[in-house]
């Protein structure tokens, strides 16, 4: 099986290269030119643009395929006092780059919106925030002329209450999306309310991939046994990803299945089990990784660390020493490995 890491957002190697710079609207509007405002908010976004271009080129240069948007690329835009600003015409060329050089890659993409991105809420209005701010990040993706390979990954959203209720109404809710977004969407299992069973469940329901992450499924099992984990529940949710299809890089004409994906990271502490340490401990991973190891031919993880990059290689020198101890891991580049099962 053919592993590939990547990391969320942030290099903690290249100097000056938030993609994340922004503006609060407290500032905003304290301006006295409107105008200038927007300007200046545009300017913050096309840097925010070049800086991630300056990050996939990293990513490139030390073989990292797997790379996480910020959704923080163009500050306030979906402020509710800004709805009439339209920053897209100016940034069409720094959106354009960035897709470009993804689709020249070969690159694995996406975006994480956050958690008020809910589709279970019972709030109107909370709903209707919520598929703004899905548009927003699918209307990246677009400017970018990336296609439906490149997703947003969300959770179902909370409980009110009453878990089957609110399961049920996500199901509802997100079947009423657009198409254009729900195609774009991948579920995630939560570390506090909707377990991994109970999100390919709905995931099953609405035909759209589950992305499991085995933090979270260890402080929110469910009570699932490893045994159910890996005989009965992967199998399912590698399942769900088995209509996705993406243009294998330099192989015009063809197409393979999109690899499911892993969310990864370890406890920042035993006070604070859910947290997100700043490496990741590759005992927990590995276990999982031999465990599925004939179960698909690639798969992709994603590794939620607090040191970002700078994780992801020292998890490779990690693999580099099960490599040399003979634990059955080949070492195939910076980002890449073959888990031998």
């Amino acid at each position: 099986m053919i592993v590939r890491f990547g990391f969320v957002a942030m290099s903690m190697q290249l100097e000056n290269a938030s993609p994340s710079r922004t503006m609060t609207y407290a500032n905003f509007s304290k301006l006295e030119d409107r105008e200038a405002g927007l300007r200046r908010l545009e300017f913050l976004a096309e840097e925010n643009l070049k800086n991630t271009l300056r990050l996939l080129r990293h990513c490139v240069a030390n073989d990292i395929a797997m790379y996480r948007f910020s959704s923080k690329l163009i500050p306030l835009v979906t402020h509710e006092a800004l709805l009439d600003w339209s920053p897209w015409p100016a940034l069409e060329d720094g959106f354009a780059r960035i897709g470009e050089y993804v689709r020249e890659k070969g690159l694995r993409v996406s975006f994480h919106p956050d958690h008020f991105c809910v589709f279970s809420t019972p709030r109107p209005e909370v709903l209707a925030k919520s598929e703004e701010d899905m548009d927003y990040h699918c209307r990246m993706l677009e400017a970018m002329g990336l296609d439906e390979s490149a997703k947003c990954n969300i959770h179902m959203g909370g409980a009110y209450g009453d878990k089957p209720l609110s399961a049920e109404r996500f199901v509802a809710q997100f079947g009423a999306l657009p198409e254009r977004l729900r195609r774009r969407i991948t579920l995630e299992n939560d570390d506090k309310t909707f377990t991994a069973r109970e999100t390919l469940e709905a995931a099953e329901r609405v035909r759209t991939p589950m992305v499991l992450d085995i933090h979270h499924h260890a402080v929110n099992d469910g009570g699932e046994s490893a045994a159910a984990l890996y005989g009965e529940l992967w199998p399912r949710i590698v399942q769900t990803w088995a209509h996705e299809a993406a243009a294998e890089p330099g192989m015009e004409g063809s197409v393979s299945p999109l690899p499911p994906k892993l969310h990864a990271s370890s406890p920042k502490s035993e006070k604070d089990p859910r947290g997100h340490a700043d490496y990741v401990d590759a005992g927990p991973l590995m276990r999982f990784l031999r465990e599925t190891a004939g179960s698909v031919d690639r798969l992709d993880v994603m590794l939620e660390a607090k040191q970002k990059d700078a994780a992801v290689f020292k998890l490779m020198d990690d693999m580099r020493q099960l490599e040399a101890a003979g634990e059955g891991i080949r070492v195939i580049d910076g980002g890449t490995i073959e888990v031998i099962g």
